[in-house]
Formats: C-alpha cells, structure tokens, sequence
C-alpha cells in the first residue's frame, strides 16, 4: 500500500485547497498520472502517482485545505491492471479507440475540469469561446443551461488577488500619471523585421519587447521607480526584474522576467510566449511569480482606452498599456492621424515625486517614439 502525499509545499505557502480530483476509489492508475489539482494561493500544483495501482481510498474531497505531506490517496501497488476482454476466435481484433471525452477533459485548465465535474457535463459536448477554441469556466456554466445561480468559495488565487489590491490601495499613497505616445515608429519597425525576426530567432516579434525595454532605461534613469518600501527603508533595486500581467481562467497572475538589464528582445518574447502557455495551463512555478521590481499590464488586448492600475506590492510602480487607435494629433503645427497609444503609470508618491513620475513616463513615450534611442542607449 502506497500513500500519495500533498507535495512539499513552495516558500511562503502553508496550505493548499483541494481543486479537483480526477481518480475516485476502483480506479487504476499508472505512476505519473495525475490524480488530485491543488489550489495555492500562487500556483497550482497537481499530484501524480508515485507507483502503479489501484486506488484503494480518496481521503479527501473537493474543497479541503491541506498541508505539506498530508495524505491524500491510498493506492494499492500490488493490485494488476485490468484485463481487456478476449477477442471471439476468428474475429479480427481491433486497436481500442481513444476516449475523446477523458482526452477532453484531462486537456482543459484546472478551473475548468472542476467546473466540468461540478455541472457532470462532458467538455465534448460544450464550445469553446476561450482562444484557440479552449473552453472557459464561464462556457461549461453555460452549457448546463437553465436560471441557475452557483455560489463557490472564492479560490485561492482570487483571494489573494483580492487581498494584495485592497492593500495596495491601504497601504501606499497611490496616483496615477497618464500620456499617450505615438505607436507608428514601433509599428513600422516591426512591420519590416517581423518576418525576418521570427525567421531568425524563431519567435514572433511584438509589443511588449519594446516596452520592456524602454521600462528598463527609464527605471535606469530614475531609480526610485524601480525601488520598494521595507518598514522605514527604502530598497533600491540595481537591477530590472519586470512583471507582466498575463490573464488566466483562475485570474491575473504575473510571471517575472529576470534581469531584463541583460535581456535581448527575442529572449523577452520567447520568455513571454512562454510564460503565457503556462498561465493558461496553470503550470507556472512559484519561483516564476514571486519578486519583481515593476510591473506592465497590457489592458489594450481586451480593448482598454485607459485605466488605473493598481500597485503590485511591495513594487512602487506599474505601467499601464491600452489599445491603439488612430487619433487626430498636431505635429509640427499640422493635424495628422497616428496609431496612438494611451499611458498610465501608478506610483507610490510616499517615494515617487510627481516630477519624476511624469518624467518617467515621458521617457518611454521617447524611447517608443524614437526606437533608435535604445539601441544607442541614450
């Protein structure tokens, strides 16, 4: 008899919630298969089988908090996988077809399988509006049908979203400073190099490389943006490790990318794509969330005119990406239409001036205005 036991659990984390369960009590299972999701306030983490067997007891159900090397699952190791039943003599035998409802299920995000166990409605049968046709919590709700009203305890991670937003806005004096900037030189570049780009590199070139990188010279430039708060000090970072928000069916999440001071642009896409598949399949490590010395959410690729951000503490400051829309602006005393983006950084101004907000921000309108500045780096 073999327990699977809650993994050990990542640096800060106490507990964990149990999310879904895939295996119930008969059920034979080979070693790796997954078994139970669970649900931290960071990550999700999912359990495989140490051995082979079957599944002699589930000790948990759906909804309990556990903690490190609690037991989960008793798996009976000595215990054969099933036989299939023997083909009738001069009767040709065929491959046994895959099971596109197991094969559905086990392809979804972990949000989705519960919600697909909850409701007892198989993900062959429910379309997909999430992208590339995957299906989304909110799909399976409505292919239950019906005036139904679902009351489910807030996960893990939402809560502890909701948590660090209320004490961002508590505990920090936060503003918000905003400017638009003019996206065609960056549009043009990448409009000629992308193919060349991708060719090369094998990654697709977009937006966000640049950002990242004129937020790092910009951060270079003004050092309090990129500090933090710790009691009565304040910590100056010199490095960059920037955040991006990269929304998930469980919620916002915000992996880091490392030292961006040292990073070329292919690496910060390849790094992004990357990070992005991982949030969407909840398999992003918590050494991939924590830290961070600024953040960039790009509101602009749910259609977003302009907002607030709100601080992801103990950070100082986050900028705020929108749509691009053309717009009538005046240069050099003539009305022309632009590609125009609109800015906003929120800062903490208990450490941040508004003079150096506003000329941190103007910085980056400058570096995407006129790329060729972070190549000569002035």
């Amino acid at each position: 008899m073999a327990d699977i036991k809650v993994p050990v659990l990542p640096e800060s984390v106490t507990d964990a919630q149990v999310a879904v369960i895939h295996v119930k009590a008969g059920d034979y299972c080979e070693e790796g298969d997954s078994l139970i999701d669970l649900e931290t306030d960071k990550v999700m983490l999912e359990v495989p089988a140490t051995s082979s067997g079957t599944v002699e007891k589930v000790l948990v159900n759906i909804g309990d908090v556990v903690t490190a090397n609690a037991p989960l699952i008793h798996i009976n190791e000595q215990a054969k996988p099933p036989v299939a039943d023997t083909v009738q003599e001069n009767k040709e035998e065929k491959p046994a077809a895959p099971h596109p409802v197991k094969e559905a299920v086990s392809a979804q995000s972990p949000s989705v399988r519960q919600a697909l166990f909850e409701h007892g409605v198989n993900a062959s049968d429910v379309v997909g509006t999430g992208k590339s046709g995957r299906l989304t919590r909110q799909d399976v709700m409505m292919s239950a049908g019906g005036r139904k009203e679902e009351r489910v305890p807030m996960s893990r991670l939402r809560a502890r979203i909701a948590e660090r937003l209320v004490e961002a806005q508590q505990n920090a004096a936060m503003l918000t400073t905003f400017n638009d900037v003019n996206m065609e030189p960056v549009m043009s570049i990448r409009s000629e190099y992308k193919e060349e780009f991708e060719k090369f590199h094998g990654v697709k070139l977009g937006f966000m490389s640049f950002f990242v990188k004129a937020a790092v010279k910009a951060l270079q430039r003004f050092p309090s943006v990129n500090a933090s708060i710790d009691g009565q000090d304040i910590i100056y970072h010199h490095y960059q490790d920037v955040g991006i928000a990269v929304s998930s069916d469980r919620g916002l999440v915000v992996p880091i990318l490392r030292s961006c001071e040292s990073r070329s642009m292919a690496d910060i896409e390849a790094s992004i794509m990357d990070y992005a598949k991982k949030a969407q399949s909840g398999s992003l490590g918590i050494d991939e969330i924590t830290g961070g010395t600024f953040t960039i959410s790009n509101g602009g690729i749910f259609g977003s005119m302009l907002s607030t951000p709100i601080l992801n503490p103990p950070q100082s400051a986050i900028l705020g990406m929108h749509r691009i829309e053309k717009r009538p602006v005046v240069i050099n005393d003539e009305i022309k239409i632009k590609p125009m983006m609109y800015l906003a950084l929120s800062y903490d101004h208990r450490i941040i001036d508004g003079k150096e907000s506003v000329q941190f921000l103007a910085a980056i309108k400058q570096y995407l205005e006129d790329p060729a500045r972070l190549l000569l780096e002035l």
